[in-house]
């Protein structure tokens, strides 16, 4: 019995392309029955957009207002660029992986069950899918903080059902109505964002209409750039680094997964995923390293409307619209930044649902998740992993601050367990090309490669490990944030030993059986069917550039 069992945990990784199969001859290799597929919906400009724009979110908009007030402006900044340096790794190595093999219904689990270890792939399918419901509730708490600036008449519990409502109507439909919906909601924050750092700069030199004299980096000096967490001196500060290095990660957190997962519905994956991918680290250079930097120079770290730092909490950036005294730009900011906590649920949930999707075609979860409507939809997938954002309703009984901040531990941590789980995938995939002879057949190569991981994969884990290390500090023991910042650590351990306990299932899958075959045929094929657009003038020539 337990043989059997074994043995179809693995075949859910191993279909041969050369056999006489139908699926095999098909157009192109795909992990579903015909009835239940996926469709190629997403265009180049989505992807672009889709990469950065799920990046961009309220962890820059408003979780830098949090560690902007415990940490201070130079942790924020520093915090933030050493995670840029950590996302542009994961993104280098998830694009090779998929700009390889783009099949449909392919997400980051099933490469892991293919490569690794298929209890592995268990745990790490369902850790995602808990990151995304959490990052959902997240977005939803964080929309209402920001409505909540308005001070409104009504219960904040209606604009959080108002926003999930649009949410799930934007990914219940066709996958080109969810593209669309983040192309425009990414342009939106983007926009938005450009224009702020020019507002930034102005501010900068004293062109507000309450300045009268250049600001310069005066918050830098009073209050200070650092504020000593938990200790005094040269420990204080460097625990207020680490303290925003690690808080920093909930910004970027499944950002670089968001493309990986959509390869399987895109066009031209092998061209659009790589351009996506190398454009990816120079914008979150421009956007998170200059924002972060600009937020200090906005806002002191002792403002006591930054989140966190009072009852009253807003963004950073509408608090130093604001103290300036600009009129309406504070409310106009505010509501593109509502835009955002809506474009980056909405990424949330197409990725939750996309990824139980594909356990349930991989027999790691029930077949029913892999139903799709006549648009390619995975709509029981979206329905489940929807229901459990509504647990954003939290905030109708405790402040916005406390449920923000409960959201981002969970997340934060399932994240980093996440891309640990990524990398070792990556050099495990790495080794079995290396194997077979193949590692220059690889359609998208990355530099620093496997040195450039294996350094990010020490980092990560003593991210994971110091996640909650202020609470072992004599004095700040709180049980309900020890309980965000590790409950998932042993969830995910039960999910990954019990699995292989039931299954009996062997440590992980030897290098010589690794199977690098399975769907290269077909996408080599899909490939030389893809013919680039030509621009036809300098217009035609910036967009094909920027999208």
């Amino acid at each position: 019995m337990a043989e059997k069992d074994v043995h179809q945990s693995s075949n859910a990784y191993e279909v041969n392309p050369e056999s006489g199969s139908d699926e095999a001859h098909n157009t192109e290799y795909n992990l579903a029955s015909s009835h239940d597929q996926l469709h190629r919906g997403l265009k180049s400009r989505h992807i672009q957009f889709l990469a950065l724009g799920g990046t961009i979110g309220t962890g820059l908009f408003i979780g830098s207002g949090a560690i902007l007030a415990r940490n201070g402006p130079a942790p924020l900044f520093m915090g933030y660029c050493f995670m840029m340096l950590i996302v542009w790794v994961m993104m280098n190595i998830l694009a090779e992986m998929v700009t390889y093999l783009p099949m449909r219904g392919i997400t980051i689990p099933y490469f892991t069950g293919r490569f690794v270890d298929p209890s592995l792939a268990f745990a790490c399918g369902w850790n995602y899918w808990y990151a995304y419901t959490m990052l959902l509730g997240a977005e939803s708490v964080a929309a209402g903080i920001v409505v909540d600036y308005w001070q409104p008449p009504v219960n904040i519990g209606l604009w959080i059902a108002i926003v999930l409502i649009i949410i799930l109507l934007l990914n219940i439909f066709a996958v080109s109505f969810f593209g669309e919906a983040e192309f425009w909601f990414a342009s939106i924050k983007l926009i938005a964002l450009c224009g702020l750092l020019i507002l930034a700069v102005v501010i900068f030199f004293g062109g507000g209409p309450n300045q009268h004299h250049v600001r310069g980096f005066h918050y830098w000096k009073d209050p200070g750039a650092f504020i000593e967490f938990k200790a005094e001196g040269a420990t204080g500060r460097f625990l207020s680094f680490w303290a925003a290095f690690i808080s920093g990660g909930f910004a970027f957190i499944t950002a670089p997964e968001l493309v990986a997962i959509s390869a399987g519905e895109t066009v031209a994956p092998r061209r659009n995923i790589p351009k996506a991918a190398r454009r990816f680290i120079y914008r979150l250079a421009f956007f998170y390293a200059l924002g972060s930097l600009m937020i200090g120079i906005l806002v002191p770290s002792n403002d006591k409307k930054l989140l966190g730092a009072s009852n009253a909490s807003a963004s950073p950036f509408v608090i130093g619209i604001q103290n300036v005294g600009i009129p309406v730009l504070n409310h106009i900011i505010n509501a593109c930044i509502l835009t955002s906590a809506w474009s980056a649920g909405n990424s949330f949930l197409y990725s939750g649902s996309r990824v139980l999707y594909s356990m349930a075609l991989n027999n790691q979860a029930p077949k029913w998740f892999g139903i799709t409507n006549k648009r390619g939809v995975p709509w029981v997938a979206v329905l489940f992993t929807w229901a459990f954002g509504c647990l954003a309703f939290l905030n109708v009984s405790n402040s916005g601050a406390v449920v923000f901040n409960w959201f981002v531990n969970i997340s934060t941590i399932s994240g980093f367990i996440a891309w640990i789980v990524v990398m070792i995938t990556y050099i495990r995939f790495r080794k079995a090309m290396e194997f077979n002879n193949m590692l220059d057949v690889l359609p998208y190569k990355t530099p620093l490669q496997p040195y450039a991981t294996w350094v990010v994969l020490v980092v990560i884990t003593i991210l994971t490990l110091t996640n909650g290390f202020a609470l072992f500090i004599h004095g700040n023991w709180n049980t309900q944030s020890f309980i965000a910042a590790y409950i998932t650590l042993p969830i995910f351990f039960a999910l990954y030993l019990g699995h292989k306990l039931w299954y009996r299932t062997s440590w992980y899958i030897p290098i010589p059986s690794v199977d690098v075959m399975t769907g290269k045929r077909e996408m080599d094929e899909l490939e030389a069917m893809d013919v680039p657009p030509v621009p036809k003038n300098w217009v035609e020539k910036v967009w094909f550039w920027i999208a």
